[in-house]
C-alpha cells in the first residue's frame, strides 16, 4: 500500500513542464487579458455570453440526466432524478431563450453572494482581531467592499443586471490572465 502523501517519482517536475511550455501559458494569459478587457469595455455582451453558456450547460446536463434516468429507471429515486433532469432542461431553455431574464437572475444571485461573502469576511476578520493576528484589517476592508458592491448592484437593479456580471467576469479574466503571464515569464528559460 502506498502513502497518499508521497508523490510518485515518475511524474515530471512542475517547474520543468511550465518552463518547457512557457509560451503556451503566455499566449493563454494574453488571450484571457484581452477577453477580460473586452468584457470590461462591453459588460452587457459578456454577461449575456455567460448566461447563454450556463444555459447550454444546464441544457446538456438535463439531456444527459434524462437519458441516464430512463436508462437506470429501476434504481431508487427515479422520480427525483426525473424532476431534477427536467428542471435542468427548463433552466437551460430559459437561459438560452431569454438570456436577459437569466442575466437578471444571475445578478440577484451575485448580489446575494457578495452579501454573504462580505458578512463572512467581516466576521472572519473580527475573529482574527480577537486572536491578535496581523493583517485582519485587510480582511475587514475586503468584507466591507463586498457589501458595498452588493449595495451598488442591488440599488441599480434592474439596470445593473446589464453590466454587473460582465464587468466582474472581465475583472476575473484580467487577473487570471495576468497571473498566467507572470507565471510564464518567470518560467521562461534564460
Amino acid at each position: 500500500m502506498s502513502d497518499p502523501q508521497s508523490t510518485p517519482t515518475n511524474l515530471p517536475d512542475m517547474r520543468s513542464v511550465v518552463a518547457k511550455h512557457w509560451t503556451l501559458f503566455l499566449i493563454e494569459g494574453i488571450l484571457l487579458v484581452l477577453l477580460g478587457i473586452g468584457a470590461i469595455i462591453v459588460p452587457p455582451i459578456a454577461g449575456l455570453a455567460v448566461t447563454i453558456f450556463l444555459g447550454w450547460l444546464f441544457l446538456i446536463g438535463g439531456i444527459a440526466g434524462l437519458a441516464l434516468t430512463f436508462w437506470a429507471r429501476e434504481l431508487p429515486g427515479f422520480w427525483w432524478s426525473l424532476l431534477s433532469a427536467l428542471l435542468s432542461l427548463a433552466a437551460g431553455v430559459i437561459l438560452i431563450g431569454w438570456p436577459a431574464h437569466g442575466l437578471f437572475s444571475l445578478t440577484i444571485v451575485l448580489t446575494a453572494f457578495f452579501i454573504m461573502e462580505g458578512a463572512t469576511s467581516i466576521m472572519f476578520a473580527l475573529d482574527h482581531k480577537r486572536e491578535l493576528s496581523g493583517r485582519w484589517g485587510w480582511m475587514l476592508a475586503a468584507g466591507i467592499v463586498d457589501l458595498v458592491i452588493a449595495v451598488l448592484i442591488f440599488a441599480g437593479l434592474p439596470g445593473s443586471a446589464a453590466w454587473a456580471v460582465g464587468l466582474l467576469v472581465g475583472i476575473n479574466l484580467v487577473f487570471g490572465g495576468s497571473s498566467l503571464i507572470g507565471m510564464a515569464l518567470a518560467a521562461k528559460p534564460r
